[in-house]
């Protein structure tokens, strides 16, 4: 039930004193409300739902009385209310249900539509006549009437108009559009008579849609009305409308009346289905239906969003459309349905732009040349560059690399490649004459590529059309001068077939005679006409066609004549034109004639060429050349080409085109073949690829560079790594770098700011799929008995692993099926004791071996017994066994890492108490448990690398930090960490505590064992077969090393795995944490090297001299070893007993490297010793070289050695001596280069070099580095470097020189030498105080007799950002950015800017620099991506930052850092926001001067900078508490109360209406009481309570009957009619139409049945085709327009509302078959006669005959 609120008492008096003050004359608006204090707040709404009332009040401010009202109402809760909460006033009068009424309850039912007074709560008790008014007016809300919006207010009826607002007079139209203008809906009105008999009982009176209203339907007779329905869902129902009432039906309400002689039906609707009207026949008479009711037009237009912008970016433009809607069902249709309704206007499309921002770069290309060649293959090209283009379309050009995300256009491509047209001569006709000399003739066509007969040969190639000809036959009259010219059939058929085509089956051009010319002497033009013609061949005609379907050029449809000289002009000498224009007709004397003289210069060398025969114009009398103009054009000799130079051309090279480049930016390459050849023949293209050897010209180059320039810094990132999951949703890392590709093809990491776009996806999620259901295995329960032999088992849950990673349990059913030896196993206990004898009590025993194995040779399988640990080469197979005693052995179970395992193709569990693995990888490393019952043995495998280090385990079984440090680590850093990580060598027990029992006991003696394999003390025939397995020969005996054939035989008598008690080790591990942790490290070498020789003393016989430790103080020493065994392991432990030796401490100094003079060298010395500061040079007989470094120093230095810069790497050709010399073996040119001794101890470094050359050839000391100096007064780098400074620094470049004799320095700068004026000082280049003009590239270039070397150094001077000096630049790019937006310029010492909230504001950041500096904005100390709540965008590379939206956030500090490889610039600037607050004012006049409903209110405002604003701004303040106060509590003066007016009399023509006007006065109570109408007619007159209405004319559509059915036919038998339609009053006078607009207007056109229009198109039967096959055949009928009655031809005019059938067609289109030669057409012994078989058109289509000619 609806919420119900009580009435404030009093508010009917007070309504009553808004009445009166409202009806008084009074001021302006102005005036009046001056002296009103401000509106209050709204009240309470009177209602929850279905329309309430609230109301708000002010209080005079004036001493005196105020004009106008002091309350105001208005309506709330328009909201319908639900069903269940049942009629307003029903409510209010079931509240009395409790109440006694004359000592007696009472269920009260409403009494509505009280025509005298409304809104009093009148109620009926229930079975009774019984009415009682049981309040004097209902609750604000209540409707008046129940047919009405109008609702009781105080008691009094207020008019509501439909949208819901007090006082509006807008109503509903018939559609139910409030305020609408009827067009969404159309009037139907018609009737309808019955005409039922005895077989049709029922009929359909009317359908009426879905969303109908205002229904009403009159039956007047004896016939019964009922109806079905059908809603949008198809449900169909009926309804028999059997008794007068009001009853839903679907949802509708229908109120029936049914009377003797007529029934009622009406529906106010909206109507929620389809009501189909029937009637049923139940009367002898026949019945009438009237009917009436708005139709909704269902189809509408509908506005549509806007389509996508026409542009992605740099603005464009999108527009809306409009679409036709289905209102019923909720889909578009086509545009006809809306167009039905003339009411339906289709809105205009409306257009916005779009996508503003600036376009990336772009390729930009300009259109196309010409071809160079109309035919043949020519080539086009144009010009392709950059470009980008701003938000105001400016297009300017950029560097290319801003567009290599897309591959360039191409800049050429070939053109017309097709063959030119060429002149095809046909045979020669026969002559002209039976005797003598006559002139024969030929047909002449320039066909085209296609075959086509068509224009563009040339006429100087022209072949002749006429020739003389001679027949042997005597005549017997004197022989002609001239021969004799064609008679005229030959020659016109000869010029037809020149100029066009006869008439054929495919359409052509068919030019027709020539006109006369259209003067008689002179210069005159003749015309012709050119049809588009195609022949029948069914009848035997043509047919004319549309021009377009002819394919060619027509053929010139007009031409210049000439007609001879008119009478007294003496001719010009032009015998060509005069032949032209008179054909050659004429029989005259010629003077001039052709002749051949000779041929041209061969076209080709060799290959074969042709040469031309030179034709001339000779005066036949004096044999003198004479202009060709005087010889006759047709008469000059054909071409004439004979070949030349036909010997084969020698040996060259053919060059093919450059492939694209590979790169677009750093380097890239461009390849292109490029072969030897020979050509043969030029006529018949035959060439003959020779070797390269044969074509003695120096080969061109095939591969060439591209593009080198650097590439702008990018991002690039590596391969993903695996997922993390193989389901179930994982991740995925990479490493994403910024770098720059280098123009030299190498690769610069860069910072990450550095890299403008956004930084690709470092991690990723993957797998983001469910994975497969799958079992998961839950805990073995206890063994089944307490002895002997039981089982155990353990249940099993299906589950699944979601894309999220959250696991669920699902049904098992989904789930494959559970093997059963998964969920149960036997297991064994002690032995049960037999009856009669004590038990043994004895438990599963398994036989352990604790020992460590180390595989030291490739073995295919080993063999080991659980209980040890194993470190094992890759690729082994690996047999472990598990014995056992008092168990049986198929119940032994195997686990790894506590995972159990089950066979598989890598892994075999046997029945039999073993496991096999099949040849060892990095994932079989792990802890392997055998279990036999309760006792458990474990095994641990690790593997060693090719580098003899431990192989890191896979990131699943090791931390994935710790396996990455391993990987990146060098070999002593490895070792480092791994003391780090275990601290077994470090802590010894203290860490072992520290560990715990969750400590990896399978990781305890992997230090141990890893400084066993670096320690260096191996054999050395064992270290070969570690690092090559098989290849121990490759350290081969020597003249210096004797022993070597013996240690190769005791590498074979070494075993494949050597052993070591693990007692042993724990020994050790245990002496280890006793010592002192200053003396630990020295301490685990020794027991390290005493251990790997205790390993091997009862393997190798010669073990001592093999491995020893070489300190004194460790062990005794043992005899001298060669050279090549000596270690850096016992180099170590030199240096270390020295310093721990006894004897008097020595003062602590720094390393000192000591020169020695050596011998002077032979470079034909096979051995070369030297000491450092010397250079050696390399001969092709030098074997050894040995490189000799002393240095001194306390504590004693340590020795280390690198050749150009980089550490040594020893090998068995490069080995580091006892005495820290370094001897390289067979030297290679490799080996070349300045070798730096290094001395290194706590207190500092010396180092001294040795240049190594090759035969003395100069050698420069290099460096790769790239060094960045900003702070430093100077610098020194060695040439090969990258110097990057800033200016006024002093640059030293260094370039140390070696060679036999002393090389030579000279400087360069870009290629040029450097004058005197550098400083150049013992090869050094000094430049001092650089500056930009400094920047360049240096080169160093050495040289002496042996040859010369260059090296190169690049100079890059850094300018730190800097603010530029003039500012113009800035601040124009601010304004054009955003020209009406408040802007401000950032500065060191910072600037501010005051703004109001909401504002948007520019902050530019003015800087300089070079490289240009990266630019990033922070907002209170964190970057502006970062902080929420900032609305920003970042433009013009970073200088200007757009803020948009500012509130109170945005007042912290912003600041610009700007920044390069030269410094750093920090800027900044503040913004303050001026913010809005309450200010509460004093208390302000009573909001009324009398009544109950005065407040002194105080005032509230919003203000701004002491500036009053839109209340609207504080919205989100908090308002300050403020209390009214009741003031004016008195009675209020008698005024005027006036109801609303009445409905009007009439609907036009002139009405009245009435309200009722009442005396009331308001008390001090909030009470209104009626009072004498004299009390107020002393204080205003009174109101008038009668007025005219609806004064406007009555009008009406009127129309004239139809006329004659005589127009334009629209279809069969369909015609259209038309009458008059006009607008009168009901008077009959005629008026606009204009007046009568508002009303429907009568169609004044409709369809009519027309005999003259029973006609229809009548065609024939197709003929035959005329061919059977190919593209030529085509077939035709006849059409015509025919009466449908008599059959006979009428106007096809007629018939024009239908298309008119095709009356050709193409036929049999599908190709011929080359099997059958046979003619397709029949006109073929035509083209024979004609010689057209050769062109191909007429070969292939007259097959058969042309063959047999």
């Amino acid at each position: 039930m609806e919420r119900r609120r009580r009435a404030t008492p009093g508010a009917p008096l007070l309504f009553l004193a808004f009445l009166l003050l409202s009806s008084r004359t009074a001021r302006s608006e102005e005036d009046r409300d001056g002296l009103w204090d401000a509106w209050g707040s709204w009240s309470e709404c009177s209602r929850t739902c279905g329309g309430g009332a609230s109301y708000s009040l002010r209080r005079c401010l004036s001493s005196k009385s105020c004009e106008g009202r002091n309350i105001r109402y208005r309506t709330c809760s328009n909201v319908d209310c639900p069903p269940e909460a049942g009629d307003f006033r029903a409510q209010q009068c079931s509240a009395h249900n409790d109440v006694k009424h004359h000592g007696q309850f009472y269920e009260w039912l409403p009494v509505s539509n009280d025509p005298d007074n409304p809104c009093s709560l009148k109620c009926q008790a229930k079975g009774t006549p019984l009415v009682v008014e049981l309040a004097p007016k209902v609750l604000d809300g209540t409707r008046c009437y129940t047919e009405s919006l109008d609702m009781c207010i105080s008691g009094l009826c207020q008019i509501v108009g439909c949208d819901h607002q007090l006082g509006s007079t807008v109503k509903e139209d018939n559609c139910g559009v409030c305020n609408g203008d009827g067009s969404t809906c159309r009037l139907v009105r018609g009737q309808y008579k019955s005409q039922l008999s005895a077989t049709k009982s029922d009929d359909t009176v009317v359908a009426i849609p879905y969303g109908s209203r205002h229904i009403r339907l009159v039956l007047k007779g004896p016939d019964h009305l009922y109806l079905e329905t059908k809603t949008l869902q198809g449900t169909k129902g009926e309804n028999s409308l059997s008794s007068t009432g009001t009853f839903p039906v679907e949802n509708s309400s229908v109120d029936f009346q049914k009377f003797p002689d007529k029934e009622i039906l009406r529906m106010t609707g909206p109507l929620t289905a389809d009501f189909i009207v029937k009637i049923h026949n139940s009367g002898p008479t026949d019945s009438t239906v009237q009917f009436i009711f708005y139709q909704p037009i269902i189809h509408r237009w509908r506005e549509t969003d806007f389509f996508p912008c026409s542009a992605t970016c740099g603005g464009g433009y999108q527009l809306t459309s409009a679409e036709c809607y289905d209102l019923r069902s909720n889909r578009v249709v086509a545009d006809q349905y809306c167009h039905y309704y003339p009411e339906n206007v289709k809105p205009k499309p409306k257009l916005q732009e779009c996508n503003l921002d600036p376009c990336p770069a772009r390729w930009e290309a300009t259109p196309w040349t010409a071809c160079s060649s109309s035919c043949g293959g020519g080539i086009q090209s144009r010009a392709v560059s950059c470009v980008e283009e701003d938000i105001q379309g400016h297009v300017t050009s950029v560097e290319e690399w801003k567009c290599m995300y897309t591959p360039k256009m191409p800049i050429v491509q070939p053109c017309n490649i097709f063959d030119c047209p060429k002149w095809l001569a046909q045979e020669w006709s026969p002559c002209t004459v039976t005797c003598g000399q006559g002139l024969r003739y030929r047909v002449v066509l320039c066909i085209d590529h296609r075959g086509m007969h068509t224009g563009g040969c040339s006429p100087k190639t022209k072949p002749h059309i006429k020739e003389e000809c001679t027949i042997p036959t005597p005549c017997y009259k004197p022989k002609e001068k001239l021969p004799v010219e064609a008679k005229l059939p030959w020659y016109k058929q000869a010029q037809e077939l020149e100029e066009g085509a006869a008439v054929s089956e495919e359409p052509s051009f068919i030019p027709e005679a020539w006109s006369a010319c259209t003067v008689t002497c002179g210069m005159g033009t003749q015309v012709r006409i050119v049809r588009c013609q195609v022949l029948l061949s069914f009848s035997q005609s043509v047919a004319d066609l549309p021009a377009d379907e002819c394919k060619g050029p027509k053929p010139a449809s007009q031409r210049a004549c000439y007609a001879g000289p008119c009478n007294g002009e003496v001719p010009r000498s032009n015998p060509e034109g005069t032949a032209k224009l008179l054909g050659g007709l004429q029989d005259v004397e010629e003077l001039y004639d052709w002749e051949y003289e000779g041929f041209t210069k061969c076209s080709e060398s060799c290959g074969g060429g042709v040469q031309e025969a030179v034709v001339s114009c000779l005066n036949k009398q004096t044999r003198e050349l004479a202009d060709e103009n005087l010889c006759v054009t047709s008469r000059r000799p054909p071409q004439l080409l004979k070949p030349c130079n036909l010997d084969p051309c020698p040996a060259r090279w053919e060059i093919g085109k450059w492939s694209p480049c590979s790169l677009t930016c750093g380097v890239g390459l461009q390849t292109r073949d490029v072969f030897c050849s020979h050509l043969l023949s030029r006529e018949m293209n035959e060439m003959v690829i020779l070797a390269d050897e044969l074509c003695h010209h120096p080969k061109p180059a095939t591969v060439q560079a591209c593009n080198r320039f650097n590439c702008p810094p990018a991002w690039y990132p590596a391969q993903w790594q695996p997922c993390s999951r193989t389901c179930g949703g994982g991740t995925q890392k990479r490493e994403v770098l910024c770098k720059q590709r280098m123009a030299d093809g190498s690769f610069l990491e860069l910072p990450e700011t550095f890299c403008s776009a956004s930084k690709p996806a470092s991690q990723q999620a993957c797998k983001k799929d469910d994975c497969p259901s799958e079992w998961l295995l839950l805990d073995w329960t206890e063994c089944s008995t307490s002895c002997g032999e039981g089982t155990q088992t353990r249940s099993a849950v299906c589950r699944k692993v979601l894309k999220t990673g959250v696991s669920t349990v699902i049904n098992s059913t989904l789930c494959p099926p559970l093997p059963f030896s998964s969920s149960i196993r036997p297991c064994m206990l002690a032995a049960c004791a037999r009856p009669g004898r004590p038990s043994t009590k004895h438990s599963p025993h398994i036989s352990a071996a604790r020992n460590v194995y180390i595989q030291t040779r490739r073995q295919r399988k080993l063999h080991f017994v659980v209980g040890g640990f194993a470190y094992l080469l890759p690729k082994t197979a690996v047999v472990l066994r598990c014995p056992t005693r008092r168990f049986r052995k198929p119940l032994i179970t195997w686990e790894k890492d506590g995972q159990h395992l089950i066979s598989s193709a890598h892994v075999t569990v046997a029945p039999f108490g073993y496991l096999k693995i099949h040849r060892l990888k990095p994932s079989d490393a792990g802890v392997y448990t055998c279990s036999a019952g309760p006792a458990r043995e474990q095994f641990v495998i690790k593997l060693i690398g090719g580098d003899r280090k431990l192989m890191a385990r896979p990131l699943g079984l090791q931390g994935e930090e710790e396996a990455l440090l391993l990987r990146k680590a060098s070999p002593k850093e490895a070792l480092q960490t791994r003391k780090h990580h275990n601290e077994i060598f470090a802590n010894g027990s203290k860490a072992e505590k520290q560990r715990g029992p969750a400590a990896d006991a399978g990781s305890r003696y992997d230090d141990i064992i890893a400084r066993l394999l670096e320690q260096g003390g191996w054999p050395a025939e064992l270290l070969a077969s570690w690092e090559a397995p098989g290849s121990a020969e490759r350290n081969a005996t020597s003249e210096e090393d004797p022993n070597a054939a013996a240690a190769q035989q005791a590498l074979l008598r070494l075993p494949f795995t050597v052993v070591a008690e693990q007692t042993r080790l724990d020994d050790i591990l245990g002496n280890l944490s006793q010592q002192p942790e200053e003396l630990r490290d020295p301490y685990s070498q020794r027991l390290v090297a005493q251990l790997a020789q205790d390993v091997f003393r009862s393997h190798l016989a010669h073990g001592d001299q093999l491995l020893r430790p070489s300190e004194q103080g460790l062990r005794p020493q043992a005899a001298p070893q060669p050279r090549q065994h000596v270690s850096s392991f016992r180099s170590s432990l030199r240096a270390s007993s020295g310093e721990a030796g006894g004897g008097p401490p020595r003062p602590h100094r720094k390393p000192a490297i000591l020169r020695k003079i050596s011998a002077a060298q032979q470079l034909s010395a096979s051995e070369v010793i030297t000491h450092l500061g010397q250079t050696v040079a390399l001969a092709s007989g030098t074997l050894s070289v040995l490189l000799h470094c002393e240095a001194v120093g306390n504590p004693r230095p340590t020795i280390s050695w690198a050749r150009n810069g980089e550490e040594v790497q020893l090998s068995d050709r490069i080995l580091l001596q006892p005495d820290d010399s370094l001897q390289i073996l067979a030297p290679v040119e490799a080996d070349v280069g300045f070798y730096t001794c290094n001395a290194t101890n706590d207190l500092g470094y010396a180092s001294v070099s040795i240049a190594v050359t090759l035969a003395g050839k100069p050698l420069v000391k290099t460096s790769r580095i790239t060094m960045i100096n900003t702070e430093k007064p100077a610098i020194t780098a060695d040439v090969g470097s990258t110097i990057k400074t800033v200016q006024g620094v002093n640059v030293t470049i260094n370039c140390q020189v070696a060679g036999v004799p002393e090389a030579e320095v000279t400087w360069f700068r870009n290629k040029s030498k450097l004058g005197s004026s550098h400083h150049v000082h013992k090869g050094s280049l000094l430049l001092t105080n650089v500056s930009s003009s400094d920047q360049g590239l240096y080169s160093c270039r050495a040289a002496n007799l042996r040859g010369e070397l260059t090296e190169d150094t690049q100079l890059l001077i850094l300018d730190p950002p800097h603010i530029p000096t003039q500012l113009e630049d800035i601040r124009a790019l601010l304004s054009a950015t955003g020209p009406n937006l408040p802007s401000v310029l950032t500065s060191p010492m910072g600037t501010q800017l005051v703004l109001d909230p909401g504002n948007s504001v520019l902050l530019g950041c003015p800087v300089h620099g070079h490289p240009t500096p990266n630019i990033t904005w922070f907002h209170g100390g964190q970057p502006v991506a970062t902080t929420t709540g900032l609305i920003h965008d970042i433009l013009a590379a970073g200088q200007i930052l757009q803020v948009a939206n500012l509130s109170g956030g945005s007042q912290e500090e912003f600041s610009c850092l700007a920044q390069n490889e030269a410094g750093t610039l920090t800027q900044k600037a503040s913004l303050v926001i001026q913010d809005y607050w309450w200010s509460v004012d004093r208390l302000v006049t009573c909001s009324a001067s009398c009544g109950n409903r005065g407040v002194l209110q105080p005032r509230l405002r919003c203000l701004l900078n002491d500036t009053e604003v839109n209340p609207g701004h504080c919205a989100g303040k908090v308002r300050p508490a403020v209390q009214p106060t009741a003031c004016n509590r008195r009675d209020c003066p008698s005024r005027w109360m006036v109801t609303s007016w009445s409905a009007c009399t009439r609907s036009c023509g002139g009405g009245v209406q009435t309200r009722r006007v009442t005396c009331q006065k308001l008390k001090a109570s909030g009470i209104s009481t009626p009072v004498s109408n004299d009390l107020c007619t002393q204080i205003a007159k009174r109101p008038v309570d009668t007025q005219a209405c609806n004064q406007q004319l009555c009008v009406e559509w009127a129309f004239s009957s139809w006329g004659q059915c005589n127009g334009p036919c629209i279809g069969p038998h369909l015609a259209v009619q038309h009458r008059q339609v006009f607008c009168q009053t009901r008077d009959g006078i005629t008026l606009p139409s204009e007046q009568c607009s508002a009303l429907p207007r009568p169609v004044s056109t409709q369809n009519c049945w027309s005999e003259a229009c029973s006609v229809h198109w009548r065609v024939s039967l197709w003929t035959l085709c005329t061919a059977t096959c190919g593209n030529y055949g085509f077939q035709s009928r006849r059409v015509e327009c025919v009466h449908a009655h008599t059959n006979k031809p009428v106007p096809e005019h007629l018939c024009s509302w239908g298309p008119r059938p095709a009356n050709w067609q193409r036929c049999n289109i599908t190709p011929c078959e080359n099997m059958e030669c046979r003619d397709t057409t029949r006109y073929c012994e035509k083209a024979q006669q004609l010689k057209l078989c050769q062109l191909s058109q007429f070969k292939s289509r007259c097959c058969g005959t042309c063959d047999k000619a």
